[in-house]
């Protein structure tokens, strides 16, 4: 039989990554409604604050979605509960309090998924958790929030209930459970940039394949062999092609082999044709075929990390890097896009 690309749990991952981005979206959306009815400049300052992170956590979400190489679509109950929350957010009829009491569960839902996707990457695969790594510095972050959220419903109901500002000390404890979690967490909460340098982003996708080759290799259960050759098949499709329409025209002026990693790529796209065609129940032709892969894929990369990133790194400055970066996963997004809606027909 051949090589199916799809594996249940790898598609669930892949719809609970979709559910994040279409509730990051919400979250920004809530705090620029917030801000604008907020009277308290010190309240005001915070939602400030968590609008330009969630901002920058929805670029690293769509990192994530794009380094973890399935794409999907929000589950129709996630979008309806958005709808219902965009319908609540322009009720007048509601008190800012009732809003923020919203987003506060808004916020604690997305840190939950957010966690759930790191527990569910360490049962399927170690190629998982390479692909989502940045994603715990999103799950840190709206932990932050979440203390500061409920700092702001404090003072909200005091003032409410009472007409009165709630005590001086409330914001030092809040700041006191932010320090406690940044301690835990390290520089993770403290990234102000969503998007990577071209060379470190790259890095992540052989890092990636490494792992799915040693999971084929240290195993002999057909299904498992399906499954983390359907993922290798899929990534290296769209890394390669990603690479051939962003970076290699551009590196081509300072790099005369640049062609000879060209024609590696082609030989690398007919191996994965073959064994895609091959039954993966016979496990030792199987393996055999993906251990020839794995040899031709690791030279290929070290030739990449070796001769091409110096080139890159000695070129392009931090800007151009980090466009390239950006050009890069839109072009590997556009693939999976595309086999996304090549699957729906």
């Amino acid at each position: 039989m051949s090589v199916t690309l799809e594996d249940t749990k790898r598609t669930a991952i892949a719809v609970k990554l979709a559910d994040m981005k279409a509730t990051q979206n919400l979250l920004i959306a809530n705090e620029k409604s917030l801000i604008a009815a907020c009277p308290d400049r010190e309240i005001t300052n915070r939602l400030e604050g968590f609008l330009r992170d969630d901002q920058k956590n929805l670029g690293i979400i769509d990192t994530v979605i794009v380094q973890y190489g399935i794409k999907a679509e929000a589950k129709p109950s996630v979008q309806r509960e958005i709808e219902e929350v965009e319908r609540m957010m322009e009720n007048s009829d509601l008190t800012l309090f009732d809003k923020v009491s919203k987003h506060e569960l808004l916020k604690h839902t997305q840190a939950m998924a957010g966690v759930l996707v790191h527990k569910a990457g360490q049962v399927v695969g170690a190629d998982i958790a390479v692909a989502i790594a940045p994603l715990n510095a999103v799950n840190f972050e709206n932990r932050g929030h979440e203390e500061q959220l409920k700092g702001i419903m404090e003072s909200l109901s005091t003032m409410e209930l009472t007409g009165k500002p709630s005590d001086s000390g409330l914001w030092s404890r809040v700041q006191d459970t932010i320090a406690a979690l940044s301690g835990l967490t390290g520089s993770l909460i403290n990234g102000s940039d969503h998007e990577i340098a071209i060379c470190d982003l790259i890095r992540l996708d052989h890092t990636k394949v490494f792992a799915l080759l040693s999971q084929i290799k240290a195993t002999d259960d057909p299904q498992k062999l399906e499954e983390y050759f359907g993922q290798v098949y899929q990534d290296l499709s769209a890394h390669s092609s990603a690479e051939e329409e962003v970076i290699y025209p551009v590196v081509r002026p300072y790099y005369n082999d640049i062609q000879h990693l060209y024609d590696e790529q082609a030989e690398m796209k007919q191996k994965l044709e073959q064994i895609k065609a091959m039954n993966c129940e016979d496990t030792v032709a199987f393996k055999a075929a993906v251990d020839l892969l794995a040899s031709d894929v690791n030279a290929h990369i070290k030739e990449e990390e070796d001769e091409m990133f110096p080139r890159i790194n000695g070129s392009f400055g931090d800007e151009q890097q980090k466009q390239l970066a950006t050009d890069f996963k839109t072009a590997k997004s556009k693939i999976q896009d595309h086999r996304l809606v090549s699957a729906s027909h």
